[in-house]
């Protein structure tokens, strides 16, 4: 390997704040924010929108869909070409 051409990689720790779920791994990710991890040292920390902890595929969650809703708007706003 050739020296000087690589980028740091180090121990990170990615948090999922709405599911609160945190994981450490290591990777080329910066970030200024810190957090204490349980083996009591310091590791930079980088807040994600979502992880499998929080993903509705992973957690089995679905999200409701107004189907009928739309199709009854779609139906109104198209209903005067239809005549």
């Amino acid at each position: 390997m050739k020296n000087g051409i690589h980028p740091d990689y180090h121990a990170v720790v990615y948090r999922d704040r709405n599911a609160d779920y945190a994981f450490l791994t290591r990777s080329t990710e910066k970030s200024d924010k810190t957090v204490e991890w349980t083996d009591g040292k310091t590791y930079p920390v980088v807040d994600v929108q979502i992880s499998a902890a929080s993903h509705p595929f992973w957690t089995g969650r679905s999200r409701v869909l107004d189907t009928a809703g739309r199709i009854e708007k779609f139906r109104a706003k198209y209903a005067k070409f239809a005549k």
